[in-house]
């Protein structure tokens, strides 16, 4: 990528991933077009969709329509258990490719572990076979927690890029980022303003921080990402609030209010156990 409008993070294949994204659910294919159109147009530069969002088309759309050169937009998508398999795998990366209408993916997810079908190992083996086709550029796990990650790392010798979790002040998920950490794998944040977005801003301590900054709430809680080391994809359809949302790298949170944000923390129990629920 050689015009990225926001720092970037070198992923462990090789691929330059920016720090901050634009994510398209629940947007349909209408919307996900003029979402995706109106961020790169704002400067965004890194793109996240999934199959199960069923909006690609849009998405591919909005990407051919900023006219922005194609290395550099770093496009996202995931795929969800029904493709937990070697050929699956490989079928469905050829399938978002084509409905994307691109000729290669910058990062491939698997959505969930779904460890009760105990597929994601074949599922991982597939990506890899994708990775070393070329026709993606990075590849990485969603919502996977470290004895998912190692054992995909102990059967195939291969560490993802990137493991997209959902993450905020409310579940800082301090276990799971120390072993990405260890292991080289970016921790990127899924519902990165909390599942109930709106009544985190609302906490007197992120409207304390936000006085205190002069910024909005959520500009706050995505800085606090951003100083954690992590890649934060928040969503919006609204063009004022994306480009609020891009604009995080022109300010610092001290330590001290990056330790009150952090010290909202619940633990485990306030984000979906990976376990147990999945697609």
């Amino acid at each position: 990528m050689t015009d990225a409008l926001t720092p970037t993070e070198r992923l462990l294949h090789g691929a330059d991933m920016p720090r901050i994204g634009a994510g398209t659910w629940p947007l349909d294919d209408t919307d996900a077009e003029r979402v995706v159109t109106d961020a790169l147009a704002a400067g965004y530069r890194l793109i996240d969709t999934a199959q199960g969002y069923r909006n690609e088309l849009g998405v591919g759309r909005g990407l051919k329509a900023s006219g922005l050169r194609r290395e550099d937009i770093f496009v996202t998508s995931k795929f969800g258990k029904q493709s937990h398999g070697r050929d699956l795998a490989v079928r469905a990366c050829e399938r978002s490719l084509d409905t994307l209408g691109l000729d290669y993916l910058d990062l491939m997810l698997i959505h969930w572990p779904n460890p009760g079908q105990d597929r994601y190992v074949e599922a991982w083996e597939g990506l890899v076979q994708v990775l070393e086709s070329g026709r993606v550029k990075a590849i990485g796990t969603s919502n996977f927690k470290p004895a998912h990650l190692e054992r995909i790392i102990q059967a195939t010798g291969v560490v993802p890029d990137v493991n997209q979790i959902e993450l905020s002040p409310a579940s800082v998920r301090r276990e799971a980022r120390a072993f990405h950490d260890a292991h080289g794998i970016v921790t990127e944040s899924w519902s990165p303003i909390g599942g109930n977005g709106a009544k985190m801003l609302d906490l007197p301590v992120v409207q304390q921080v936000a006085a205190q900054t002069r910024r909005t709430a959520a500009q706050v809680v995505l800085r606090w990402h951003v100083q954690l080391g992590l890649v934060v994809v928040p969503k919006s359809s609204n063009p004022d609030r994306l480009r609020q949302n891009l604009d995080v790298f022109s300010f610092e949170l001290s330590a001290d209010q990056m330790g009150a944000l952090s010290a909202l923390d619940q633990g485990e129990s306030v984000v979906a156990d990976s376990d147990r629920t999945g697609h």
